[in-house]
């Protein structure tokens, strides 16, 4: 390695030494997924981005099992009841970013470093206009929607209060996950772990300050997560500044070129009005959750903070898919690209395994968690709702894997159009059979959903790989 290092060097001049030196500590950083056994390259990217999403979940659930704990039921049900409506946002500005990573990853598997650097400028710029547009909208309408849903009135105050100052956080949202997303594409998943794992520190410290010491109740806990979050994106920005020259811009990268601007958003937007479409089938499904009252409220609010910690392994896979993907789509690898979708499968299938036995065996103590004291009547619900969804995870795996992937292939509408078939399954189980069928018609909505829109995904993924494949020969 030394000697063919020498002989390179002797051949260059100072300035071409230096761009490779630049090169070689820039691939230090990143994991290139075009090359090497792809199930070892998806464990080995996927593991730091459970973890990571696990402690991202601890933002919400912390935030639920304190303000449960040290407030009241009431209080729970109130930040439960605005996770649609943060979904529907914070999912607008995850899939947004995750859409403009895509592209990056696409640049950095075909090598083209003045590329990468001229798409991610163009992605700061199109998400600090999205960040003034989105944060106004979001707050203007906030009690409106808590309305339109049926938030019960004895949780409806506090319930607006907790959610407008997520909102007015949109804009540390939009700079870790961009920033995250960026490192991604690049192949490092480790990094936005380590700033989660201390930003979700930061949170259960400044939860107990506010909400415990302070008595600011639901506001307290708001104000938290956002903190958390913004610590989390400056500690992306420092070294990202510091540890990445590929991405030291240059006077010519911060050109504003339209045709840039229309790629990211050709991908970016379909993945965010994907994610948004989902929010829209929670919350009607919250609106259906509501009509039962506050007491079924905290029930489904306790339960949906238990359910991400078994489907995580099944999210992290997904996002692994678009990054590897995109990569492997850049470098024109793509028979590397449908041989790692089978064995990304594979591995969800065992992740799905786990994750049901995990629900059926301990989701009943989890759930107690978030309540100062037993309270039958609650748990009761929640392990129903988590009992049905836990049959149903190996299909929601598959929408993951299939979802991402196309995403990393640059198909932004097949993921749209799977959203809406999502969106209109989940509508009608939660607002037409809710009304015959009860709780039971809650607890089917999501599953059969998953159900509705994985086959589809999976046949689209199978004509776009097959073109793919067709095209390579």
């Amino acid at each position: 390695m030394l000697i063919h290092f020498g002989v390179i060097l002797s051949e260059l001049d100072s300035n071409k030494i230096n761009k490779i030196f630049k090169i070689e500590r820039s691939v230090d950083m990143v994991k290139d997924m075009t090359v090497g056994n792809p199930t070892k390259l998806i464990l080995s990217f996927s593991l730091p981005l459970l973890v990571g999403n696990i402690f991202q979940q601890l933002y919400n659930m912390v935030d639920a099992l304190i303000v449960g704990r040290f407030v009241g039921v009431k209080s729970l049900a109130a930040v439960g009841s605005t996770g649609s409506l943060a979904f529907l946002v914070l999912g607008f500005i995850i899939g947004l970013t995750s859409g403009f990573s895509v592209l990056a990853a696409q640049r950095f598997g075909a090598k083209d470093e003045d590329g990468l650097r001229h798409s991610v400028a163009m992605s700061i710029y199109l998400c600090a206009a999205f960040t003034i547009i989105i944060t106004l909208l979001s707050v203007l309408t906030s009690k409106s929607l808590l309305l339109l849903m049926k938030t019960p009135a004895d949780i409806l105050d506090d319930a607006n209060t907790y959610i407008i100052i997520i909102y007015m956080g949109c804009i540390v949202a939009f700079i870790y996950n961009m920033l995250a997303g960026i490192l991604r594409a690049l192949g490092d998943s480790r990094t936005p772990l380590y700033f989660l794992i201390i930003a979700s520190i930061l949170n259960v410290i400044l939860d107990i300050a506010f909400v415990v010491n302070f008595n600011m109740g639901v506001a307290g806990a708001a104000y938290a997560t956002v903190i958390s979050q913004g610590v989390s994106g400056l500690l992306c920005f420092i070294y990202i500044k510091k540890k990445f020259p590929i991405l030291k811009f240059q006077k010519k990268d911060w050109k504003f070129n339209s045709n840039t601007a229309k790629h990211l958003l050709k991908i970016g937007l379909p993945m965010s009005f994907q994610f948004s479409i989902t929010a829209i089938g929670v919350m009607i499904l919250q609106s259906a959750i509501n009509s039962f009252g506050s007491t079924v409220v905290a029930a489904f609010t306790a339960a949906s903070k238990v359910e991400p910690l078994a489907t995580m392994p099944l999210a992290s896979l997904g996002v692994t898919m678009a990054t590897y993907t995109g990569q492997n789509l850049g470098a024109g690898k793509y028979e590397r690209i449908k041989d790692g979708v089978k064995k990304c499968m594979i591995i969800s299938l065992i992740a799905s395994l786990i994750g049901s036995a995990l629900v059926f065996l301990f989701g009943r103590y989890f759930v107690n968690l978030f309540l100062s004291e037993p309270q039958e009547e609650v748990i009761n619900y929640a392990t129903k709702y988590l009992n049905t969804i836990a049959l149903f995870f190996f299909p929601l795996g598959i929408l993951f894997i299939f979802r991402n992937t196309l995403q990393g292939l640059g198909d932004g509408l097949i993921p749209l159009l799977g959203g809406v078939i999502e969106l209109v399954s989940r509508s009608v189980i939660a607002l037409v059979f809710s009304g015959i069928f009860g709780y039971a018609a809650v607890c089917y909505a999501s599953p059969l959903s998953w159900i509705t829109a994985a086959p589809w995904l999976y046949i689209c993924y199978r004509i776009r790989a097959k073109k793919l494949i067709d095209s390579e020969t």
